[in-house]
């Protein structure tokens, strides 16, 4: 029931007084819910003039009006309405909400998370150390992720102390999961997955303690885990391979070359490429290709040129093979779909690896589409935003001029006819 009688709430409510009260709301809600100070309304109109002087008591007649808001409030108190100013506003709208007591809550509890990690370090083994001031000075500096709250933020500094701790405990001994840390620290094996703000925090600790710089890919960011005895997950991702024969009398070398000689695939984990030596003879040319169904199709052929597949965006496992080989002195050359993010794809793998374009030429591209379109083949448009190829200008423009995405696949025939061919 609303306290205030139904012809009042009528008319306070009419769109004579809606502008003052949107200007009265704000104006209250910015300064601590005081009736004090005064407010401007300008351009008022006849039908405005008319209901503030009706409010106020007396008459307003030019366009612009000054509003007293201990005046507006004593009015109310001795009118039909008997409320006061905020009584009224919280009758006629929402509860007010006092925003300069809300940022100095927010305040008091953005200031709580840090004070409750310096105390959290002080009462820790590592509290004599000096890396752990800097750790506190660095995240307080970066702040806290958008989105975490000032209660999570608290209990997730925490635990990263408390993971910190157990790995640079001085006594401690043997090898830890990255799963199996996560769970002991947070009750979920994915709480310390790469990505997570735990993971960042524990990491960043790690760099400082050790002092590295803190890395900024995947690759490095495993390799900063083992430095304390923790092994990342490094046996579900894969990158899939045909054809190396990497030297070496390792049984991983062995295996690879034994696949190889019976014209099979072979996926490798991050583990298997910590461990085997991938030293191929100099200038060696690898293949590489976009789509899973090109190795599939150049094993059924039993191709002899060795192929690395990025299996659609390239994880950072086939970054860290194509890296290896690299080293070795091995070239390359890059087929991918001929879509925008095929092109990107392409453009990424040739500026890193210096690649030479395979069949990724603009008649490359019109040929397919010709032959495609012959055949009766149904064309797959081509959306998104275009994206410039860095080996042949042309090809951009011919691709929007024709619309039609091509995928892998429809080069398979070409690509295992190259793969067959012995250099």
């Amino acid at each position: 029931m609303s306290a205030l009688p139904t012809a009042t709430r009528e008319w306070l409510t009419g769109p004579g007084l809606t502008r003052l009260w949107e200007s009265v709301r704000k104006r209250l809600e910015s300064n601590g819910v005081q009736a004090t100070g005064s407010l401007r309304l300008t351009a008022t109109n006849p039908q405005e003039r008319n209901d503030l002087s009706l409010l106020l008591g007396k008459p307003v007649t030019g366009a612009a009006v000054t509003v007293r808001l201990d005046v507006l409030d004593a009015r109310l108190r001795a009118s039909a309405a008997g409320l006061g100013l905020r009584q009224t506003l919280e009758e006629l709208g929402p509860p007010l909400t006092d925003r300069r007591a809300a940022r100095a809550d927010a305040t008091a509890r953005r200031e709580q998370v840090w004070s409750s990690l310096a105390s959290s370090l002080d009462a820790s083994p590592l509290a004599d150390q000096e890396w752990p001031r800097q750790w506190y000075d660095l995240l307080r500096r970066s702040g806290v992720p958008r989105g975490v709250t000032p209660e999570t933020a608290v209990w997730t500094l925490q635990q990263a102390v408390q993971v910190l701790t157990t790995l640079l405990e001085p006594e401690r001994g043997g090898t830890l999961g990255r799963g199996e840390l996560a769970a002991m620290a947070t009750g979920s094996a994915h709480g310390l997955d790469d990505g997570t703000w735990l993971a960042r925090l524990v990491q960043r600790g790690v760099a400082l303690a050790h002092g590295t710089e803190f890395p900024d890919d995947a690759a490095g960011r495993r390799a900063l885990w083992r430095l304390v005895s923790v092994t990342p997950d490094e046996v579900s991702s894969t990158v899939l391979t045909y054809g190396l024969r990497p030297a070496g009398e390792g049984w991983r070398e062995r295996a690879l070359r034994e696949r190889a000689e019976h014209h099979a695939e072979a996926h490798l984990t991050p583990r298997d490429l910590r461990s085997l030596c991938l030293q191929l003879p100099a200038g060696t040319l690898i293949h590489i290709c976009e789509n899973p169904r090109v190795v599939e199709a150049a094993a059924d052929a039993a191709c002899v040129q060795p192929l690395v597949c990025t299996s659609g965006s390239a994880a950072t496992v086939v970054f860290t093979l194509l890296d290896a080989l690299a080293v070795t002195g091995c070239r390359f050359a890059y087929h991918g779909d001929f879509d925008w993010p095929g092109i990107a794809l392409a453009n990424r793998v040739i500026r890193r690896y210096e690649a030479q374009p395979w069949r990724m030429g603009t008649a490359d591209y019109e040929h397919l589409a010709a032959r495609s379109q012959a055949e009766g083949i149904p064309q797959l448009a081509l959306d998104g935003q275009p994206v410039n190829a860095d080996w042949e200008p042309d090809l951009a423009p011919a691709m929007t001029a024709l619309g039609v995405a091509l995928h892998e696949e429809a080069t398979l025939d070409l690509l295992v006819d190259d793969l067959s061919r012995r250099t």
